[in-house]
């Protein structure tokens, strides 16, 4: 793999030209800047920006502005090799709240998926279809990352009913209960698939779950054409993705912004 090649792939074709990733998301081009604007559910904020030192400012300006005006939260999602160097300090002056760095890996999913790992003994790894089963992984989500999955929840349940050629997910379940969950996004026309949420409840890490969540999506993503599998890979999960072939390209970074709450004004009442 050449590094350099892949990752200007990557930031064109899912970023500078990327398509909207599900049902009521639109993508659009504002200047040097390129947006996803959807539902409150769905992911909303900047894929890609081309600024300088000249322009950063206005631009971070705009798009304060446009999210703030439909009462949008939204991510300016910043790579390391995004300019300008100083970008990400710019958004936090500007009210944007930093998550964890994220290390943006990729591997060609056929070695992936040739790699094969099955899950351990008694674990059955069940496609999820419907609401029923995103309630599966909602209850993982929950309990893996000890935060709230509705809002992950209700996008689901709509990706699912209304583009369900864009996603994959999966849960796996022993003994009736379900242990890990995973999801891929499929984006049409760009050759890459996007590995996410995976996550495992904490009395079954350690048993390959995670390696056999990773080999089942990368054997779909190869049976429908995708070339790449794409990660935003956390700290925990970095090293087994290493290990199982993929490389680092760059790094990812969260920006995110919510917009200060209105203020409530009570309507006027006599007593006579």
């Amino acid at each position: 793999m050449d590094h350099d090649e892949v990752r200007e792939l990557f930031d064109r074709r899912m970023r500078r030209e990327a398509p909207a990733d599900g049902p009521g998301c639109r993508v659009e081009r504002v200047g040097d800047v390129v947006r996803q604007t959807g539902p409150p559910e769905a992911w909303n904020g900047v894929l890609w920006s081309g600024l300088t030192d000249a322009t950063a400012d206005a631009a971070i300006a705009e798009q304060i502005r446009h999210f703030t005006a439909l009462g949008q939260e939204f991510e300016w999602k910043l790579y390391a090799h995004d300019e300008p160097h100083d970008l990400g300090a710019r958004l936090r002056a500007a009210g944007f709240t930093a998550g964890p760095r994220e290390a943006l890996m990729v591997a060609e999913a056929d070695r992936i998926a040739a790699l094969g790992s099955a899950p351990p003994d008694g674990v059955e790894l069940v496609p999820v279809k419907d609401a029923a089963g995103v309630d599966l992984m909602a209850e993982v989500h929950d309990r893996a990352f000890a935060t709230d999955g509705t809002r992950l929840r209700r996008w689901l349940v709509r990706q699912l009913a209304e583009a369900p050629g864009t996603v994959v997910a999966v849960v796996a379940v022993a003994d009736g209960r379900p242990v890990s969950s995973a999801r891929m996004e499929l984006v049409p026309g760009t050759g890459f698939a996007g590995l996410w949420g995976g996550g495992t409840v904490p009395e079954w890490r350690g048993r390959g779950l995670y390696r056999s969540l990773v080999a089942h999506r990368a054997r779909i993503a190869a049976a429908r054409g995708c070339r790449w599998l794409q990660v935003d890979a956390s700290d925990d999960s970095r090293p087994i993705l290493s290990r199982l072939g993929f490389a680092t390209l760059s790094t990812t970074t969260p920006y995110d912004y919510r917009p200060e709450p209105r203020p409530h004004y009570c309507a006027e009442a006599t007593t006579g």
